[in-house]
């Protein structure tokens, strides 16, 4: 993701998040800390054609990788975008030698909960009304990552699917 990708990235966030959307400063800010040798970000888009599709991004600190967000436009669930972008931050992690990646998802949320399990993250808490100004209850998801570089266990293939692409 580069600075502009946040225009088209904010109609996205508005349309799938509406109430608790980011704002413009929230990813100029995750982006602020994406470049460079001190990088502790890493932001992806993906588009078909000249339409983005999805985005994702994760944070780390120290041994411990958190996904931020991932967001798909509902003309692509069910494609496999969602686990390609996850994969990527996946080995963003591994890169930035994460030990584990935690995550928090709305409850309400079964799609997003359910994508998280075939990566093997496993629940392990929530965070009530984390999710504002709706006042949701977010449930809170672990992964703990392979020692080796490969992809973490039950994360499908990311090779191949026409027409979309990933930048980053």
């Amino acid at each position: 993701m580069r600075w502009w990708d946040i225009d088209p990235v904010l109609e996205l966030e508005k349309d799938l998040f509406p109430e608790d959307a980011w704002s413009r400063g929230m990813f100029w800010s995750e982006l602020a800390h994406a470049r460079g040798s001190e990088a502790t970000r890493r932001y992806l888009v993906a588009f078909e054609g000249e339409q983005l599709v999805g985005y994702a991004g994760l944070a780390a600190s120290g041994d411990l990788g958190d996904v931020q967000t991932i967001a798909v436009r509902r003309d692509q669930w069910s494609t496999g975008l969602g686990s390609r972008l996850l994969t990527e931050l996946l080995r963003a992690a591994t890169a930035f030698e994460c030990a584990e990646v935690m995550l928090e998802c709305r409850v309400d949320n079964v799609r997003a909960q359910k994508l998280y399990e075939r990566f093997g993250f496993e629940p392990i808490g929530f965070r009530r009304g984390y999710y504002q100004p709706g006042n949701v209850d977010a449930l809170v998801m672990r992964l703990h990552t392979a020692s080796d570089s490969g992809p973490a266990p039950g994360s499908p293939s990311v090779n191949g699917v026409q027409g979309t692409e990933s930048n980053g």
